[in-house]
């Protein structure tokens, strides 16, 4: 088992790049593992820490196809769908409502005050 290099935070040598940096040009890990730790110092607490990989190894981001952007419709239209009255809000419902603000506060209250 080999250790991995440790750099102190942006001074890491050309060649690596962390997640979102990849993905930023289009590009993901693709199986590698990480090649170093980046460690940012912190007084009285433990550093950050961030693992990029390496840029010339990583591969292209796959397309998306026609059934994976169908998916994500579906998923994105069942998050706008109020459970109790079944019609699309237009906004994603707020998980500490789980309904729509009409069906939450029906006319004329308002956290239990009358308008």
């Amino acid at each position: 088992m080999s250790t991995l290099p440790v750099y102190r935070w942006r001074l890491a040598p050309d060649g690596y790049a962390t997640r979102r940096q990849l993905r930023a040009r289009g590009l993901r890990p693709g199986g590698q593992e990480v090649a170093a730790q980046l460690e940012r110092p912190r007084r009285r607490r433990p550093p950050l820490v961030a693992h990029p990989y390496r840029v010339d190894l990583a591969k292209p981001v796959r397309p998306m196809t026609a059934a994976k952007w169908a998916a994500l419709a579906r998923a994105n239209a069942a998050r706008r769908t109020c459970p109790e009255c079944r019609r699309d809000a237009g906004y994603v419902i707020p998980a500490s409502l789980c309904m729509c603000v009409p069906c939450a506060f029906p006319e004329g209250s308002c956290n239990g005050i009358a308008a």
